[in-house]
């Protein structure tokens, strides 16, 4: 019930996932997580990098603006600690599906939304992620042999979805 996507290319994974988060809301099928929202700026800056809370009408920034030569992490941690917080307020819920925008650093290391993704398994209630090459080896770790990964295209995750979460009664 974690399933998980590695997609090439720049901002690919969050593309895909904001599409199929869109479409199951769409359908009226209970969500709780986040989706990722890159918002391009002057073509010397960074993105500003915004999570979407599923069931939410307003998104959560968890980008710091450094300055266009900086090279440190810009990741706002009380931006993510406040988005993590109504994700995991949102299972009280019982939703059909969580989806977490990607499994990141932070999650390797144990903070951001890693203890949530484990009430939700805990709960019952399936998950899908992203994961980057470089953080899939922390990821697999992780989730112990749980996770499935599925094919980066938006056929194979609604199959996925269809598969695995129970669908909405309409």
């Amino acid at each position: 019930m974690l399933g998980y996507v590695t997609a090439e290319g720049r901002g690919a994974a969050d593309r895909l996932l904001t599409e199929l988060a869109q479409k199951l809301v769409s359908e009226g099928w209970p969500l709780a997580g986040v989706v990722q929202l890159n918002l391009e700026r002057s073509p010397d800056r960074h993105c500003d990098m915004e999570l979407q809370v599923l069931g939410h009408t307003h998104s959560v920034r968890i980008s710091q603006d450094l300055g266009p030569h900086a090279r440190g992490c810009r990741l706002d941690a009380a931006g993510l600690e406040q988005a993590v917080g109504m994700v995991e307020a949102a299972l009280d819920t019982g939703p059909a599906l969580l989806i977490i925008n990607k499994f990141g650093k932070t999650e390797a290391e144990g903070r951001g939304f890693r203890n949530v993704i484990g009430r939700a398994l805990a709960d019952g209630v399936p998950v899908l992620t992203s994961v980057s090459n470089a953080n899939l080896a922390a990821f697999l770790a992780f989730s112990d042999g749980l996770a499935a990964p599925v094919t980066p295209d938006p056929d194979s995750l609604r199959a996925w979805v269809e598969a695995t979460c129970t669908a909405p009664h309409s």
